[in-house]
C-alpha cells in the first residue's frame, strides 16, 4: 500500500509515498481502509523537525504522517467490540512516533480511538473532526465552566476556534469571539454571542462587552497573556498545544491541552453533527500524491477548514 512517511526532517521535499506492507490489526485494534485524512499544522511541525527541536519526539529512520482519518474498518483485531467490518468511522492517532499514520491507505489504530462517523456527512467532512474538534472539546472540559458562564474564544474563525465556538455554545456558554473583521458573520453563525475584532485591545475590548471579564477563555490563537487579559480573576484559561501559556496571574488556572484520543467523545461528537450542531469545514481536497502540496498551503495559510488528501 502506498504511506505518506520521512526518512529526515525538512521541508515539503522530505515527504515521500512509500510502498509499505498493509498492517494488521492486534488485539484491541482495528484496521481502516482510509477515505479521508486531514493534514494539520501538527503534520508541518513533525515533518519539519520542530516536535523533535522541541523534545516532543525523536529522529527515527522512518515516521509516517497524520492524525485525522476517516474510513471503513476492513479487520478487527481480538477483544473488539462494538465495531464490525463495514463500519464507517472516524478516528485519531496521537501517537507521535510511528512508522505509519492516517496519510496511507489503510491505517491501525486502537478501538478506544475510533467511533462510528457522523450519518450526515460525508467522510471528507468527518477526517477534519477528530483532531480539531477534540482539541476544543478537551479545552472546554478544561474550563469546567457552567451554562451561562462566559467563555472567550480566540482564532474563533479557525478550525479549533470554530468548534471551540460552537461546543460552547450548546452547553450553554456565553460566547465572546475574537477573530479577523471579516469573519464576524461566520463566527457569529457558529453560536458568537459578542465579537472583537482582532487587533483591538483584546482585554479592555472583552471588559467593554462583560464587566469584570470573560469567566474562561479557549486561546486557539495562542495570544498567550493578552488573551489572559481578559479573564476574569480566579477564571480558568486553556492555552492550545503550541501556542503560549500564561502565567497564571490573578489566582486564574491555566491548562495546556495535550490532545489525546477519545472514540467515546468522538461519538459524542458525531452525534452534535448529526444534529446540526457541530459543522466540519473543508477547505480543499487533493490526492495523497500531491501531500506536497497539501504542506505547502498548509504553511501559506489563509485556509478556512482543513486540507484532506484521498488515497
Amino acid at each position: 500500500m502506498r504511506a505518506v512517511v520521512i526518512r529526515s526532517f525538512g521541508g515539503p521535499e522530505v515527504l515521500e509515498i512509500a510502498e509499505v506492507p498493509v498492517p494488521a490489526a492486534g488485539p484491541g485494534q482495528v484496521r481502516i481502509r482510509v477515505a479521508a485524512a486531514a493534514v494539520n499544522p501538527v503534520d508541518v511541525h513533525t515533518r519539519s523537525g520542530g516536535l523533535a527541536q522541541a523534545g516532543l519526539m525523536v529522529a527515527r529512520e522512518v515516521i509516517g504522517l497524520g492524525w485525522d482519518v476517516a474510513g471503513t474498518i476492513d479487520e478487527i483485531g481480538s477483544g473488539v467490540t462494538g465495531f464490525a467490518l463495514g463500519d464507517e468511522v472516524f478516528g485519531l492517532s496521537d501517537r507521535l512516533d510511528v512508522p505509519l499514520g492516517t496519510h496511507a491507505e489503510y491505517v491501525v489504530l486502537d478501538a478506544a480511538a475510533v467511533a462510528l462517523a457522523p450519518r450526515s456527512v460525508s467522510p471528507v467532512e468527518a477526517a477534519t473532526l477528530p483532531l480539531n474538534a477534540l482539541t476544543a472539546a478537551q479545552s472546554l472540559d478544561a474550563l469546567a465552566l457552567a451554562a451561562g458562564q462566559t467563555v472567550l474564544v480566540t482564532g474563533a474563525a479557525g478550525a479549533v476556534g470554530g468548534f471551540a465556538v460552537e461546543l460552547a455554545a450548546a452547553q450553554g456558554l456565553r460566547v465572546v469571539a475574537t477573530a479577523a473583521a471579516s469573519d464576524e458573520p461566520v463566527v457569529r453563525k457558529l453560536g458568537a454571542e459578542f465579537f472583537v475584532p482582532r487587533g483591538a485591545r483584546l482585554g479592555e475590548a472583552v471588559r467593554a462587552l462583560v464587566p469584570g471579564g470573560v469567566d474562561g477563555a479557549v486561546d486557539a490563537a495562542s495570544l498567550g497573556a493578552e488573551a489572559l487579559d481578559a479573564v476574569r480573576s480566579t477564571g480558568a484559561f486553556a492555552a492550545v498545544v503550541g501556542g503560549a501559556e500564561p502565567v497564571g496571574l490573578r489566582g486564574i488556572r491555566v491548562a495546556n491541552t495535550w490532545i489525546r484520543a477519545d472514540g467515546p467523545r468522538l461519538a459524542e461528537l458525531a452525534a452534535l453533527v448529526d444534529a446540526g450542531r457541530l459543522t466540519p469545514r473543508v477547505a480543499r481536497t487533493l490526492p495523497l500524491a500531491q501531500v506536497a502540496a497539501a504542506h505547502r498551503l498548509q504553511v501559506e495559510g489563509g485556509l478556512r477548514g482543513r486540507l484532506v488528501l484521498l488515497p
